[in-house]
Order: structure tokens, then C-alpha cells, then sequence
């Protein structure tokens, strides 16, 4: 009998030091976490898609929590939540206007003529190892769709060889932005309706031969502006979206409707 006491009495030692060490180390190493982080990684989205810059949801709200400030607003919230995540904390909110992605191309394939039969992965990075476009304008939307898969919000589809974006899906979250080989996509307000759908810096001729409606650098929209609102540099017209009015007088100028309106109030 006391040959099994003794071993018993060993291991209980065991498990009550080991067991003493496991309290002493969860004291010693425990880590405070904030409530609040909870309370406002439930009130969040949950899309986790990073346009806020930070590793997913819970990643903004702890830094919301430890920094308390709001600066940073989460591109996929609504203002009804980012002002419940303002009231959670204490702070004040504010909620600038909704930004939406924007193609700077109109290269259909009936604009601008296919000179390559890529038949290879359907990415547009892969494409690109293959050919610098496959399109006559080496600036064009090559269509593959990198950018759509990018999205995860379903804003985004490949309609006649180029990209066309839903603003009413589209939550500005940015993630579409580095998916362009072709940097071919930018954020805008989504009022702004008024759009250059170009990236072509060639000189006007050769730019017209590759696409029928690519800038042209003429400068006919930058002399009709009275918002001063839109300039011509290395010959493409770009819009200064904090000037811009609305007036529509730039898409009336333009020769070859490279400037055009987009968005929901298009289609109205």
C-alpha cells in the first residue's frame, strides 16, 4: 500500500506546483483588453477588407479604442454607425462624403481595337508578363478582372472588354486601387459624376489612332471650365474634384467624349 501513496503524493506535488506556477504566471502576464474594443468591433461591418488600413475590423477597433479618435473612418460604415461607434467612445464623427472607384478608361473592344489573342490565365498581371496590352492603346483596361476579384463587395464586373463599377455597391474601401496593373483606377466622391475616362499621356494623334475616345491633350475643356476646375498635363485632362461644379461644360467640349458622366444619377 504505501507503494502506491508515495507515487501518488509525487504526482499530486506535481499538479499543485505546476498548477501554483500556471496562477502566478496568468497574473503576471495578463493583458488588460478594453470592453470597448468589443463593443466596437461588433458595431463595425465585419467585412474585414482593409480600406481602412488596418488587418480587418478588430484591428481599427482597437486602435479607435487606444488612440480614441475617429480620424479614420471605416469606408464601408454608414453614418448611422460610425456616429453609434462616436457615441460608444465619447467622440464626435465626421462623416465625409462617400467615395466610390472610377475607371480612367473607355477601351471596349469597340473603341479600342484588340491586337492580341490572349488566351492564357484570366488575370491581367499574368497578361502582362505576356504582352504590355491587349488592346491598341498600351494604357487601356486589359478586362481580366483582377480588379473584380479584388472586391469583395460584388461592385465590380467585366462588361465589353473593361471594368464597370456599381456605386451603389461600391464602398470605397480602395482594395480594386493596387489590383490594376495598369493603375487605371482611382478613388472619387460619388457626387462627382463628372469623369476623365483616360490615362493616355501620348500626344494627341497617336493617342486617337490607338483608342477613338482617348484624350487628345486639345485643352478645349480647360478653356470652357469657369471653376478652374480641369487641367491638361502631358496631354491629359485631369478633374480637380474640390472645384468641380457640375456644370458639365468640359463633357460638352470634349471632341472625342474621352470626359463623360458616370455613376447612379447618370442612368437617372
Amino acid at each position: 500500500m504505501p507503494e502506491l501513496i508515495i507515487p501518488a503524493l509525487i504526482l499530486g506535488g506535481f499538479a499543485l506546483i505546476s498548477s501554483t506556477g500556471l496562477l502566478i504566471a496568468s497574473k503576471k502576464f495578463y493583458v488588460y483588453e478594453d470592453p470597448r474594443i468589443e463593443e466596437v468591433n461588433e458595431l463595425l461591418p465585419g467585412a474585414n477588407c482593409g480600406g481602412c488600413g488596418f488587418a480587418g475590423c478588430s484591428a481599427y477597433a482597437e486602435n479607435a479604442v487606444n488612440t480614441m479618435s475617429l480620424d479614420t473612418i471605416c469606408p464601408v460604415a454608414d453614418s448611422e454607425t460610425m456616429e453609434a461607434i462616436g457615441k460608444a467612445l465619447g467622440l464626435e464623427v465626421k462623416v465625409g462624403e462617400k467615395q466610390v472607384a472610377s475607371l480612367m478608361c473607355k477601351g471596349t473592344t469597340q473603341n479600342c481595337k484588340p491586337v492580341m489573342d490572349y488566351r492564357g490565365i484570366q488575370d491581367c498581371w499574368a497578361m502582362m508578363l505576356v504582352g504590355d496590352s491587349n488592346k491598341a492603346c498600351s494604357f487601356t483596361c486589359l478586362g481580366l478582372g483582377s480588379c473584380v476579384l479584388a472586391c469583395n463587395f460584388d461592385a465590380m464586373r467585366i462588361e465589353d472588354g473593361i471594368v464597370v463599377i456599381d456605386d451603389e455597391k461600391c464602398v470605397g474601401c480602395g482594395n480594386c486601387i493596387p489590383a490594376c496593373p495598369k493603375d487605371l483606377l482611382h478613388l472619387r466622391p460619388v457626387s462627382k459624376i463628372v469623369t476623365v475616362s483616360c490615362f493616355n499621356t501620348d500626344k494627341g494623334a497617336d493617342a486617337r489612332k490607338a483608342c477613338a475616345v482617348a484624350c487628345i491633350g486639345c485643352m478645349k475643356c480647360e478653356k470652357v471650365c469657369e471653376s478652374d476646375a480641369i487641367h491638361v498635363t502631358n496631354f491629359l485632362a485631369k478633374i480637380d474634384y474640390e472645384k468641380c461644379t457640375l456644370c458639365n461644360k468640359c463633357v460638352e467640349a470634349c471632341p472625342t467624349n474621352a470626359i463623360e458622366i458616370r455613376g447612379i444619377e447618370a442612368h437617372e
